[in-house]
């Protein structure tokens, strides 16, 4: 079975899940070669009892079109979380969560997917973009930075804190550094 890589862009009030809200999630799913099979996008109500973290509503200040992009039309992650999975479960292929950084992204959509639809359809685990750029360049982690990743790999996709937008972007970004990482082995 191929995989299919989903791609996913989280937007969050702060640092962790349960103090703090996701505040919209999307993904897109890609084969290696680069086709886009579907997206998903969702804005989330706020978690009951969580606020926002200080640092992180400064941040979100400075991004005032993004911020009123990810407050339209909220759900419910109860309601939004289950059709997730069924949209996941529904791609032609084996999935595989895929984030720049995964840390951040995965921590946030495995504790909604546990919260709210009870299962992950990743299961445990993520592919952290950084760490294949490292095998890609052929580098140190701490120099696999997109600083250092050759412009060929990026699309002309702006990036604009929309998370499906920034998903998109992310995946034809993964796309160009597995095609480079296979191409070095």
């Amino acid at each position: 079975m191929e995989e299919i890589y989903v791609s996913t862009d989280v937007e969050t009030d702060g640092p962790i899940p349960g103090p703090h809200s996701m505040l919209s999630f999307g993904s897109a799913a890609f084969t290696a070669g680069g086709k886009v099979l579907g997206t998903f996008e969702a804005n989330l109500r706020t978690l009951s009892g969580a606020y926002g973290h200080p640092e992180t509503m400064a941040w979100w200040r400075t991004q005032p079109h993004a911020w009123d992009a990810c407050r339209e039309g909220t759900r419910e992650p109860a309601d939004v979380l289950p059709e997730y999975v069924t949209w996941v479960k529904g791609l032609p292929g084996k999935p595989v969560f895929v984030a720049y950084p995964a840390g951040f992204d995965f921590l946030f959509m495995y504790w909604y997917l546990i919260r709210f639809a009870g299962e992950s359809p990743f299961s445990f685990s993520a592919l952290d973009m950084k760490t294949l750029a490292m095998v890609a360049l052929g580098c140190d982690y701490r120099n696999a930075t997109k600083s250092n990743m050759p412009r060929g790999w990026f699309s002309d996709r702006p990036h604009t804190h929309r998370a499906l937008d920034d998903a998109l972007g992310q995946g034809e970004l993964f796309c160009n550094m597995l095609a480079a990482a296979r191409k070095r082995q």
